[in-house]
């Protein structure tokens, strides 16, 4: 059987099929693009974590693949304020934020499957606020944004009786130390919710909330009560209970008529004596302040100052024990703990916990601040000090002594010091400052202490500009006649 052989021309196949090939290409490419397409999802709530613990802060890959090749990042405000990174395989710690440094994990167990979470431990109250989780492979990136809330369980409630009012009795309950803004409330025995009669609630130095709350009760009225106070976040609630007697209300009768003259007679009397009574209060006053300094003296250490945290503008004695600000800046190396570019230097030891006691030589500088940081600070940059952001100090400028509260807290003083001693008690969140030359007190910072604390020197300059004194550690007296503690 004999046929035609059909004949082709080879120009007529390669441009019939170039159309096809091309769309070939370009399907692939979309195929692979898409592919490569992915979102980043956190929890649709804010994570809550107590101080002092563990917060985990979870995100994952939508669709389901693998994160083990791609960048992922925690960071706050700015991409550059790094709190863990993983890139290559592993995690990398060198953009890494002072103030979490050793505090965090990434939690790989599901990576494969795109599911990762960040566990921070030692919940401190910076850590408060806005995360963003960001994951980059080679052709695309997504991010979530998440938020930490910290939270913190005050004092148990303290009642008091604080007076008649209104034909009763006048009960207040205070709590202090609490984050965020606590609850309060009064119960009767049955746990029925009784009207106060006020509620205030205010910021400490430490930025925790106090809650104060009262209520009048009658002779008629339920006379056995509680006052609860309750962490929103946590759902935790601390309780006191208080029973009122009877012979604490008022009663009217000859008696009481005859004490009101009495006290009207008296009211005359009172402003005459008035002004020595004064003048023997304050003197007692001050004597009670002496008696508290010398008290914290027996709880003196031994201070020197870090040369690895200087700034490069200060100049450190051999003995470590002085510190001034220089005329040039010194060549040294730039580490994380370094302060840069605040001129300031904290002491080699670190207390984290227990009473201690030092004194600081200012002689007649116009400049210098004094008192104790975190030592988790952040040093670098420009620093707000305030105990929120982990210094409590005052300082001396322009002839004004302060304590560097928030807003900033005047501080009246009759005799200049020529050296200041810092009384520091852990356990009662106590920072106490003291006037060595005339033994008075000049101000006391109370909140809750965490972490490692540090002596804090900022020996600053004189008001035109040249080069003070320098800030000297100096040894402390015994008090005199001995001991006065355990």
């Amino acid at each position: 059987m004999t046929g035609k052989v059909p004949s082709f021309s080879p120009g007529s196949t390669v441009s019939s099929a170039l159309p096809g090939y091309v769309a070939l290409c370009l399907a692939l490419q979309v195929h692979r693009l898409a592919s490569a397409q992915f979102t980043v999802t956190g929890p649709d709530r804010p994570i809550t974590a107590s101080l002092g613990g563990e917060a985990v802060m979870p995100c994952h890959l939508s669709p389901r693949m693998s994160a083990e090749d791609m960048e992922l990042r925690w960071f706050r405000s700015q991409f550059s304020a790094v709190v863990h990174r993983y890139k290559d395989g592993r995690d990398q710690y060198g953009e890494q934020m002072p103030g979490y440094q050793g505090r965090t994990e990434l939690l790989k167990h599901n990576i494969t499957s795109g599911s990762v979470s960040l566990r921070i431990r030692n919940v401190q109250l910076s850590d408060h606020g806005q995360y963003t989780c960001f994951f980059q492979s080679s052709v695309s990136y997504e991010e979530a944004s998440l938020e930490l809330q910290v939270a913190v369980s005050g004092s148990d409630p303290h009642i008091s009786v604080a007076g008649h009012q209104d034909g009763g009795i006048r009960v207040v309950c205070r709590s202090a130390g609490w984050l965020p803004e606590p609850e309060a409330q009064w119960r009767d025995h049955r746990g029925q919710l009784l009207p106060s009669a006020s509620e205030k609630t205010s910021k400490e130095a430490s930025d925790l909330f106090q809650s104060q709350i009262s209520i009048v009760i009658t002779e008629h009225s339920n006379q056995d009560l509680s006052c609860s106070v309750r962490n929103p976040l946590l759902n935790q609630e601390k309780i006191s209970t208080v029973s009122i007697a009877e012979l604490f209300f008022p009663r009217v009768n000859p008696w009481m008529v005859a004490l009101g003259v009495i006290l009207a007679l008296l009211a005359v009397v009172i402003p005459l004596s008035s002004y020595c009574i004064w003048r023997q209060h304050r003197a007692k006053g001050k004597l009670q302040a002496e008696l508290r300094w010398r008290s914290t003296q027996i709880y003196s250490v031994d201070v020197t100052l870090d040369p690895d945290t200087a700034n490069p503008w200060l100049v450190l004695s051999e003995d470590r024990k002085r510190v001034r600000h220089g005329d040039t800046r010194q060549d040294l190396p730039d580490k994380p703990e370094r302060f840069d570019p605040c001129a300031s230097v904290v002491g080699a030891e670190g207390f984290a916990g227990g009473r201690r006691y030092w004194e600081v030589g200012v002689g007649d500088k116009t400049r210098w601040t004094l008192g104790v940081c975190r030592e988790s600070v952040s040093r670098k940059g420009e620093s707000f000090l305030s105990p929120w952001n982990g210094y409590w100090a005052v300082r001396l400028r322009d002839g004004g002594y302060a304590a560097l509260t928030d807003p900033l807290t005047p501080l009246p003083v009759s005799v200049r010091p020529g050296r200041v001693g810092i009384f520091l008690d852990y356990e009662a969140g106590e920072v106490s400052f003291y006037n060595v030359t005339d033994g008075s007190h000049l101000f006391t910072f109370t909140g809750t202490f965490f972490g490692t604390l540090r002596p804090y020197f900022c020996p600053g300059l004189n008001a035109g500009g040249t080069n003070a004194a320098p800030l000297i550690i100096c040894p402390v007296q015994a008090p005199a006649g001995g001991n006065l503690g355990p």
